[in-house]
């Protein structure tokens, strides 16, 4: 009979493995649906089960210390095989996964599912949704669909669509601004607006203003929203405008609900297909990847000349 192991409590290497991960105890809670206080009760457990500080408490979080830090690579490893392996028994039993953010599910793939899952019958797809940067050693996913440059790790990347953005408001606040379209004009109205990344990840005013020889501006009315359906929702309802990327806003240009206030500008970023370089595909996989190539084909097909950064 092998030996038993000697192992602390799985929950507590999970926990430990958040809090490391993400630098914060608070974070690690919010994350596995637990206090602050539990998180810091199971590592201070585990750290008086191995008589070794794995952390040291700072004012704004924790930093590992050189034990904490050989630990977690360890722990890292192990829970991700573990998540592999699950994810290839998951695979059997006919379900592919896709990977992307909120706004792209939402204004982009949602409206296209039945005619996604009538290429994959009998398969169950689903659909998981992040605000943060794609990030292969965490994902589980079949395949990915981020905002970026295109440059992740250990993947194959295709690119849907550039970074092609515009001002939009709803018919209301485009009366008021004329029919000039002068860039000036939108510092009268609330600027709607997603929090500043660093480094930074998409076009932001200050970059639009910018384009139109336009700096300095200063504008106290801005409202920042933490996901983009919110900044969409806000500019739909006249509480300002907002900086519209194709092609999600595209269907409420279509219908009227929100209407182009400004210059096109466009970046080599852009929505990027993903797939890790390492695995074989499906035959599944190969045929959502083709489809969704292909509709992204159809839409450059249909899309209108853009100015270019």
């Amino acid at each position: 009979m092998a030996d038993k192991l000697q192992l602390p409590p799985l929950q507590a290497l999970v926990v430990f493995e958040a809090a490391a991960r993400l630098g914060n105890f608070t974070a690690a809670g919010n994350e596995l649906g637990l206090s602050q206080p539990a998180v810091s009760q199971r590592i201070q457990a585990l750290e008086s089960r191995l008589n070794a500080p794995l952390f040291e408490r700072r004012h704004r979080g924790v930093q590992l210390t050189e034990a904490g830090h050989s630990l977690y690579l360890i722990v890292r490893s192990s829970l991700n095989d573990i998540s592999e392996q699950l994810e290839r028994t998951r695979r059997k039993r006919n379900v592919l996964r896709i990977d992307t953010d909120m706004g792209f599910a939402s204004y982009w793939l949602l409206p296209r599912m039945e005619r996604l899952q009538a290429l994959i019958p009998g398969v169950e797809v689903q659909v998981t949704t992040s605000p943060n940067d794609y990030n292969f050693r965490d994902s589980n996913a079949d395949l990915a669909i981020y905002f970026g440059q295109g440059n992740w790790p250990a993947t194959q990347t295709q690119r849907l669509f550039p970074e092609v953005v515009f001002p939009v408001c709803n018919q209301e606040i485009k009366q008021a601004l004329g029919q000039h379209n002068r860039a000036e004009a939108l510092l009268s109205h609330p600027l709607l607006k997603l929090p500043e990344t660093h480094p930074q990840r998409w076009i932001t005013w200050e970059d639009w203003f910018h384009q139109q020889q336009i700096y300095g501006q200063s504008h106290s009315a801005s409202r920042t929203f933490n996901a983009y359906s919110l900044v969409i929702q806000a500019a739909l309802e006249g509480q300002g405008i907002a900086l519209g990327w194709q092609p999600l806003i595209t269907p409420f240009i279509q219908n009227q609900q929100l209407v182009q206030c400004g210059q096109q500008v466009r970046t080599e970023r852009g929505y990027y297909l993903i797939s890790a370089s390492n695995k074989p595909a499906s035959v599944q996989q190969e045929k959502i990847k083709a489809w969704l190539l292909d509709e992204a084909w159809g839409f450059h097909e249909q899309a209108t000349p853009i100015s270019v950064i």
